[in-house]
């Protein structure tokens, strides 16, 4: 067999253990161990941070700029419409079925394959780091927020997130606000308090028609959603107090504390942030590593989801095999070809860097 096949035939079979291996976030010591282990055996001099696993090249070169290989092992809880055992890895049809099939350990495991590839190389342009990591679905401050300072200086990542081996050269990001709008309770039959919900009409109002003056390239305009409305104890009682919750998906035009800051200087309910960890990503469309997918027949494009992308600071591009839309779903699956083409596109991806 070619390298290339010997690889994915690795991480098929690497791949089906992890299924078969419950790794709900904050529950992945096991899968942490087998992928560990599996480095381990291929020679890989491999490090541990909780439940976070990472490697070097073998000839790492402090004095070379750092490319971060990354994806998760962690899975959400299996869909209720499971008709099959959602840990039991079975293939049907050229389809491996099984939870993170798709999400995303096909996209790890091919990661690993493409590390794997240039991991003895002497003469890479670039160090690589490979860093499979925890906690990806909740965001959880475990994962590759803890795991990023271990890892020295780094030029930019590929992140590996289900997306037909396209290029997601952006991704939103995300605040979630509580606000809080304040009167002055009273007797509704009489002419008295300071009503509450009528103020926070004002700014509800606000938030569902200001526009930012600028725009994504990739995603248009920063979007704001109010979700929830919670006012009022009785039928006779002025509110004192209207409380609504706003969902803020920024693009990679503004950074989340801009948003915030214009946000607070238009209303005059109280807007408190639940976090403004998940920053909106990007990578320049002239970058090397996005010339080089171009290259490859790989289109552009801005991806609305959130990933570990939200955590890093660093210029990102999320790229690996699979399909996003059948992330979290019932039967869970990824084409066993989609991970064959997915480990020679990474390698293909990275050659001319590599190589340069």
């Amino acid at each position: 067999m070619a390298t290339t096949e010997i690889l994915a035939h690795q991480a098929i079979a690497l791949l089906t253990q992890l299924i078969a291996t419950p790794s709900f976030s904050k529950e992945e010591d096991q899968t942490a161990q087998l992928i560990e282990r599996f480095l381990q055996e291929s020679g890989v001099l491999t490090h541990r941070l909780i439940h976070n696993i990472w490697a070097r090249n073998r000839y790492f070169d402090a004095s070379k700029p750092t490319i971060l290989l990354n994806s998760h092992h962690d899975t959400v809880k299996p869909n209720p419409g499971y008709t099959k055992d959602p840990f039991n890895p079975v293939i049907e049809d050229g389809k491996l079925y099984g939870l993170g099939s798709n999400d995303a350990g096909g996209c790890l495991v091919s990661l690993i394959a493409a590390f794997l590839n240039f991991f003895q190389r002497r003469d890479l342009a670039y160090n690589l780091v490979l860093a499979a990591t925890a906690e990806e679905e909740i965001s959880g401050k475990n994962g590759i927020e803890l795991l990023v300072p271990q890892l020295g200086a780094l030029d930019f990542a590929i992140v590996g997130e289900p997306t037909g081996m396209h290029l997601a050269i952006a991704e939103k990001g995300l605040m979630v606000l509580d606000c809080t709008s304040y009167g002055t309770a009273g007797h509704a039959a009489r002419e008295e308090g300071d009503n509450a919900i009528y103020k926070a009409i004002k700014d509800i109002e606000w938030f569902r028609t200001y526009r930012f003056p600028r725009e994504s390239e990739s995603f248009g305009p920063v979007k704001m959603s109010v979700t929830i409305i919670q006012a009022g104890t009785q039928h006779n009682v002025v509110p004192a107090t209207c409380s609504f919750t706003v969902d803020v998906r920024v693009t990679d035009a503004y950074r989340n504390e801009e948003v915030l800051e214009i946000i607070r200087s238009n209303v005059s309910c109280e807007v408190k942030p639940r976090s403004t960890r998940l920053k909106p990503s990007s990578i320049s469309r002239d970058h090397p590593i996005v010339l080089s997918g171009l290259k490859l027949g790989r289109e552009t494009y801005g991806s609305p989801t959130t990933s570990d992308q939200a955590l890093l600071d660093i210029p990102s591009l999320k790229v690996g095999p699979g399909d996003s839309a059948r992330s979290h779903s019932a039967d869970e699956y990824i084409h066993i070809a989609e991970i064959e083409e997915g480990i020679k596109l990474y390698i293909r991806l990275l050659e001319p860097l590599l190589n340069a």
